[in-house]
C-alpha cells in the first residue's frame, strides 16, 4: 500500500482513507489537549449565567441586553459552524483549532475590557466565531483518529466534557464574580487558551476531510446566518418591542420602527429567518444535485437515528440553557443570595454530571446507548420540573440542590452518549459534515434556549408582577436587578418579599417551558431507542438465518 492509501504524509491523516492500522502518534494526549479546548468554549456558554446580575448592575443592563449578552454567543457560534467545519475538512483541522482558539482568546480579553453593553456584545461576538473554529475541528479530529473502541471510549471523554464544562461554568462564574470581578470570568480564559494553543502545535496531528464536490457556499452560509440570527432576533426581542403590535419605537440596523406602525418588527423579521431557512433547505438540495459543495448534506436525514438523534440533542440543548439563564437571576434577585453562594446552588448538577459521565459508558454497556439517553433525559425532566415546584419562599434554597443533582445525573447520561448515537450511521467520508451538523443543532438550542427563557420570563413577569408601585416594570426591565437595589436599601421587606414571590412565579413558568422542550426530547430519545432495537433484532435474524443456512 503506498502513501495514496492513506498512511501518514507528513503529519497530515486524510479522514476516511487512513490505513487502519496506522496509529497517530500522541493520540490520547491530543484528546486531551482537545478536550481542554472544547471545555474553553463550552465553560463560556455557562460562566456567563452567573454572574449575570453583577454584569446588569455594573453595565446597566435591561433584560433585552442581558439576553444578547448571554446568547449572542450561541447565535454567532450556530451561524458559522457549518462553513467553519466544511472548512476545517478543505484546510485541515488542526490549523483552524489553533486559530479558532487565538480569535476566542482575543474576544476574551476584549470582554474583560468591556466597559459598556456594546462592546461586550461585540467581544461576545469574536467570541461566538472563535468556537465556531473549535467545536468542529475538536469533534472532527476525534472522529478521525480513533477507530473501533477506542472512538467509543474518545466520544466518552467528549460527551463528559460537554456537559462536565457546561455544569463547572456556573460554580467558576459564581466564584470570580463573587471573589474578583465579573470582568475575571473573561480574563480565566487567556491562559488557559495560550496553553492550549502550545500543546496543540506539540501534541496534536493534522487532519483533513474528503471534499471533492467543487466550489464554496458562501450563499448556503449567508442564509443560514441569516435564518438563525432572525429567528433567536424576533424570540429575544417579542417581550420589549411587541409580538405582533409594536409597543415602541424601535431601531433594526438602518431602519426605525414607529410605534405606530400597523405591526411590530417581531413577525416580520421572525418570518424573514424561517423563509431563509426554507430556501437555505432548497439551496444545499440543489447544490447536491448539481454536485457542487454544499453547507448542509441533506442526504445525512435519510439515516433515522441521525435525524431524531439530533431532535434530542436539539431538546437537550434548549432545556440546559433554558435552566443555566433563568435559575442565576431568580437565585439573586428574589431569594438574595450572593453570587457566589448561586454559583454553589446551580453547580449542584456538575456532582451528577461528572458522576455520570464518568459512568455513562459502563452503563450503556449494560443496557445500549441510546437507553441511557431515554433515561438521562428521563432524570433530567424530573429534576426541572421537582426544581419548579420547590420555588416557594418558605422552601430552603439549598433544598434546590437535591433535584439539580438529579437533573445533572441526567445530563451527565444524556450528553456522554448521544454524540456517538448521532454519528453512529454516519459514514466516515460523511463524518466532518456529520459532526458540524450535530454541533450546530446543539448550539441553536442553546441559542433558543437562552431566547425563549427570556421571553417566558418577561412575560412571566408582566403578567404576575401586580404591586402596582414603578418597582414592577422596574423589576422587569432589569431582569429582578431592581430587587437587589431595594433589598440593599432596607425598609421596605413586605413589597420586597412579595415582589420576590411574583418573581418566583414567573421563574416557575420558565422553566416548566423548559420541562416541555425536555419531554420532546425525550420523545426523540424513545424513537431513537425503537430503531436501534429493530436494527438489533433485525440483525440478530440475520445473523441466525445465516447460520441455519451454513448447518
Amino acid at each position: 500500500m503506498g502513501m495514496s492509501d492513506g498512511r501518514r504524509s507528513g503529519s497530515t491523516f486524510r479522514q476516511g482513507t487512513e490505513s487502519q492500522g496506522v496509529e497517530p502518534p500522541h493520540k490520547w494526549a491530543a484528546l486531551w489537549v482537545l478536550a481542554l479546548g472544547l471545555g474553553m468554549i463550552i465553560l463560556d456558554g455557562t460562566i456567563v449565567g452567573v454572574a449575570l446580575p453583577k454584569i446588569i448592575q455594573s453595565l446597566d443592563l435591561d433584560l433585552t441586553e442581558a439576553q444578547w449578552i448571554n446568547s449572542i454567543y450561541s447565535v454567532v457560534f450556530a451561524a458559522l459552524l457549518l462553513s467553519m467545519g466544511r472548512l476545517g475538512d478543505r484546510l485541515g483541522r488542526k490549523g483552524l483549532f489553533i486559530t479558532g482558539t487565538t480569535t476566542f482568546v482575543i474576544g476574551s480579553i476584549l470582554a474583560g475590557l468591556s466597559d459598556s453593553a456594546t462592546a461586550l456584545l461585540w467581544a461576545r461576538v469574536v467570541q461566538g466565531v472563535g468556537g465556531a473554529m473549535v467545536l468542529p475541528a475538536t469533534l472532527s479530529t476525534v472522529n478521525a483518529l480513533f477507530r473501533g473502541r477506542d472512538r467509543a471510549a474518545a466520544f466518552g471523554v467528549w460527551g463528559a466534557t460537554m456537559s462536565g464544562a457546561a455544569a463547572v461554568g456556573p460554580l467558576l462564574g459564581g466564584w470570580l464574580a463573587g471573589s474578583l470581578s465579573w470582568e475575571w470570568i473573561f480574563w480565566v480564559n487567556v491562559p488557559i487558551g495560550v496553553s492550549v494553543i502550545v500543546a496543540t502545535v506539540l501534541l496534536v496531528p493534522d487532519t483533513k476531510g474528503e471534499v471533492t464536490a467543487r466550489g464554496l457556499d458562501v450563499d448556503g452560509f449567508q442564509l443560514s446566518a441569516l435564518g438563525i440570527g432572525a429567528v433567536v432576533f424576533a424570540i429575544i426581542e417579542g417581550p420589549s418591542m411587541g409580538w405582533w403590535a409594536p409597543t415602541r419605537d424601535a431601531t433594526v440596523l438602518f431602519w426605525t420602527w414607529s410605534e405606530s406602525a400597523p405591526v411590530s418588527p417581531v413577525p416580520v423579521i421572525g418570518s424573514i429567518g424561517l423563509v431563509a431557512i426554507w430556501i437555505f433547505l432548497l439551496w444545499e438540495r440543489h447544490r447536491a444535485r448539481v454536485q457542487r459543495s454544499a453547507l448542509l448534506d441533506l442526504s445525512l436525514f435519510t439515516l433515522p437515528r441521525f435525524s431524531w438523534g439530533n431532535v434530542t440533542a436539539a431538546m437537550v440543548a434548549v432545556g440546559e440553557f433554558a435552566l443555566i439563564f433563568v435559575l442565576p437571576l431568580y437565585l439573586v434577585s428574589a431569594r438574595g443570595l450572593s453570587v457566589m453562594q448561586a454559583g454553589f446552588v446551580v453547580a449542584a448538577m456538575a456532582i451528577g454530571a461528572f458522576i455520570a459521565g464518568a459512568q455513562a459508558r459502563h452503563i450503556a454497556a449494560l443496557i445500549g446507548p441510546p437507553a441511557v439517553v431515554v433515561l438521562g433525559l428521563g432524570l433530567e425532566v424530573v429534576g426541572i420540573g421537582v426544581m419548579a415546584l420547590l420555588l416557594a419562599p418558605a422552601v430552603s434554597v439549598w433544598l434546590m440542590t437535591i433535584p439539580l443533582v438529579v437533573y445533572g445525573l441526567g445530563l451527565g447520561l444524556a450528553s456522554a452518549q448521544l454524540t456517538s448515537l448521532v454519528l453512529a450511521d454516519v459514514p466516515t467520508a460523511q463524518s466532518g459534515q456529520g459532526s458540524a451538523t450535530q454541533s450546530t443543532v446543539r448550539q441553536v438550542g442553546m441559542a433558543i434556549g437562552t431566547a425563549v427563557a427570556g421571553a417566558l420570563l418577561s412575560v412571566g413577569l408582566g403578567h404576575f408582577l401586580s404591586t402596582g408601585t414603578p418597582l414592577d416594570d422596574a423589576t422587569r426591565a432589569s431582569a429582578g436587578g431592581a430587587l437587589q437595589g431595594l433589598r440593599d436599601q432596607g425598609g421596605q421587606e413586605a413589597l420586597v418579599a412579595e415582589l420576590s414571590r411574583q418573581f418566583a412565579q414567573a421563574t416557575q413558568v420558565t422553566l416548566l417551558g423548559a420541562v416541555v422542550f425536555l419531554l420532546l426530547g425525550l420523545v426523540g430519545a424513545v424513537i431513537v431507542l425503537r430503531l436501534s432495537s429493530s436494527e438489533h433484532a433485525e440483525n440478530t435474524a440475520a445473523t441466525s438465518d445465516g447460520v441455519n443456512e451454513s448447518g
